[in-house]
């Protein structure tokens, strides 16, 4: 399956934690970093006042079901000391599960597509630069999406580049 990983950090070294995050995903069996896109410096959107974010999005080939990687994601958290006491508070690494092909999915732990994800510029920017025509279920074409959202608090960071090794 392919499936669509929204990367984010707001604390210590964001670049670093981005890049931590890609190392360990592949380092997961049955995982593959296939892409990623440019990265973005993002105003935070919601929660509490915070600093500026680091943002990227990832796709990635896997044979693990929409659970599995949900578990592996929130272990590569966990590793980069992500703690979870406010919500939509400042962390160390986010990892979001944003679309698995064509899955519909709505369990108590997991939403798939991101249940929020195409009203995010944060989030449709860096996609829409891997794959513009992906559609998510229920809303429409990423590229489409990101024409009615504000992607004002968006700015690309032309000095940092991720590697998908």
């Amino acid at each position: 399956m392919k499936a669509t990983i929204g990367l984010g950090s707001n604390m210590g070294d964001r670049f670093a934690y981005l890049q931590q995050a890609l190392d360990s995903l592949n380092t997961v069996i049955g995982v593959q970093v296939h892409s990623v896109s440019p990265v973005y410096e993002t105003d935070p959107v919601g929660g509490p006042e915070q600093d500026n974010y680091l943002n990227a999005v990832a796709v990635i080939k896997t044979v693990l079901t929409p659970h599995q990687l949900l578990t592996e994601t929130q272990q590569i958290e966990q590793e980069a000391n992500r703690q979870r006491i406010e919500h939509w508070g400042p962390r160390t690494l986010d990892l979001d599960l944003l679309a698995m092909d064509s899955e519909v999915i709505a369990t108590g732990d997991l939403d798939l597509p991101h249940p929020r994800a195409h009203e995010r510029g944060f989030v449709l920017l860096p996609w829409s630069m891997l794959d513009p025509d992906y559609v998510v279920p229920g809303h429409g074409s990423v590229a489409d999406l990101l024409t009615r959202v504000d992607v004002s608090g968006v700015r690309l960071r032309t000095d940092l580049q991720l590697v998908a090794n």
